[in-house]
């Protein structure tokens, strides 16, 4: 795993000079990338009050479309991040077909593990970042130093997006 500082100063200096949307989100997506690894990156926002979820940002468009809303499930995932507002860790791809419909397409782009960080603001559960890499990747150590050290970063990234919202599409 690396060293925080630099990667952190890096996200610091990038979101500082952020214009539009997607910049906020590249960013933590670097941050993410520097400090603990991932191959797919994608941050959903979330309506409470209507059940619903909306991807605003993803580093695989092709796979992972930045379009439309879906509905939030009550499931176990729900139970873990919007119910206990912890994060969801699976690390293997069993684990995640529990929890996601989508689970084969998860495999086919070579991902097996998942952690999902809720983002938490004003009290309610705004948005969540979806980290995914190869099966076992989210270590103790590793889903340790997202809980510790990536979830002020994702604020802050969430924060900058919503003020730059209109400034560019995903």
């Amino acid at each position: 795993m690396s060293d925080f500082a630099e990667p952190l100063r890096a996200f610091d200096r990038a979101l500082g000079v952020a214009t539009h949307q997607d910049a906020a989100f590249d960013a933590l997506h670097a941050l993410v990338r520097a400090t603990v690894g991932v191959r797919l990156f994608t941050v959903m926002t979330v309506d409470m009050d209507r059940m619903v979820a909306r991807r605003a940002y993803s580093n695989d468009p092709d796979n992972y479309p930045c379009s439309g809303t879906k509905p939030i499930e009550s499931n176990a995932w729900f139970d873990v991040v919007h119910g206990r507002r912890e994060m969801f860790v699976a690390n293997t791809l069993a684990e995640i077909a529990q929890v996601f419909p989508d689970h084969e397409l998860i495999g086919k782009l070579g991902c097996g593990s998942v952690v999902n960080l809720p983002i938490i603001l004003g009290n309610k559960l705004q948005a969540t970042m979806n980290i995914l890499d190869r099966e076992h990747h989210y270590s103790p150590e590793r889903t340790a130093a997202i809980a510790s050290d990536l979830s002020l970063p994702a604020k802050a990234a969430l924060l900058a997006f919503e003020r730059l919202v209109g400034s560019a599409p995903c």
